[in-house]
């Protein structure tokens, strides 16, 4: 598998991608030699041969291109998003799928030393339908932290939650932000769900990023206009990457989550990757200036 030529240098930017377990998407992926992989999950992967597959197919990656392995949980069941509100009882079939799931998922997570991703929320009609069902947008977000400490508990090192674009869990927020600090949630921080949650607003954005940051271990890296989930390459919206590269966590992991045209191939994520590193490069140029 060939490896994709950059120059040994410092600096907190690294190639991080994503694809499912199927072959051609991820021998595209795994031919740049990405330090982190994220595998994108479906419903479909929790069958039992399916799941064997997922399984040995993360211990290929593992065992050839990088141990940083992410397994990103299942968005959605039979049509409805694995949202941290759903009732046991309203929305029995998504809860148990999300329960079961997410057990699968940690007890392999556990087995291969590998990172679970959660959603703690998703955003649009679905959660605020979700949230309406509750005695107040308070006790909606008291259960979800009750979940997502009960996640936390379990899973260990090996769960991480991702941040969505509801008021039941957000980034930017101030009181959900104290409320994540006082709860320790190890964090998935997606830039374009801070900035579309806060309505493009980039000082907001960069306050939440710099308050949140000692909890963030991994990144979704992405660009918006900051109205809707629009998936852009990095440059091509409105979010100020000069200002979000300081304030990133530099243990933290990364990908870039910028789906092509096709799923079969990944230039979008390459050139957001490069896109940053070019950044990274100016940065580390002008601070070499400044102390030179």
């Amino acid at each position: 598998m060939p490896k994709l030529t950059l120059p040994a240098r410092p600096g907190k930017v690294q190639l991080g991608l994503k694809a499912s377990d199927d072959p051609a998407q991820l021998m595209n992926r795994l031919q740049y030699r990405p330090t982190t992989f994220e595998f994108f999950t479906s419903a479909a992967d929790f069958e039992t041969d399916a799941f064997e597959k997922l399984k040995t197919t993360v211990e290929f990656v593992q065992k050839n291109v990088t141990e940083d392995v992410v397994l990103h949980h299942p968005m959605s069941y039979q049509g409805q998003h694995l949202d941290q509100l759903l009732d046991p009882k309203r929305e029995s079939t998504a809860y148990d799928f999300l329960q079961s799931s997410t057990n699968q998922l940690l007890e392999l997570a556990t087995a291969l030393d590998v990172r679970v991703l959660v959603h703690g929320g998703y955003g649009g009609d679905e959660s605020s339908q979700l949230i309406a069902e509750y005695p107040s947008l308070a006790a909606a977000r008291s259960a979800v932290f009750a979940r997502l400490d009960d996640l936390v508990r379990q899973g260990r090192d090996h769960i991480m939650i991702e941040n969505g674009i509801t008021p039941s869990f957000m980034f930017g927020d101030p009181q959900l932000d104290e409320m994540i600090i006082q709860h320790h949630l190890p964090l998935v921080c997606d830039l374009s769900h801070v900035f579309i949650g806060l309505q493009g607003d980039m000082e907001l954005t960069r306050l939440s990023l710099k308050r949140l940051a000692p909890l963030i271990k991994h990144y979704h890296l992405v660009d918006s206009l900051g109205a809707r989930h629009d998936s852009l390459p990095l440059g091509e919206g409105l979010i100020d990457w000069q200002q979000v590269l300081p304030l990133l966590n530099p243990q933290a992991s990364m990908i870039y989550e910028v789906p092509d045209e096709t799923d079969a191939t990944c230039a979008n994520m390459l050139s957001s990757y490069h896109y940053l590193r070019g950044l990274e490069t100016k940065l580390l140029e002008s601070r070499g200036a400044i102390h030179g």
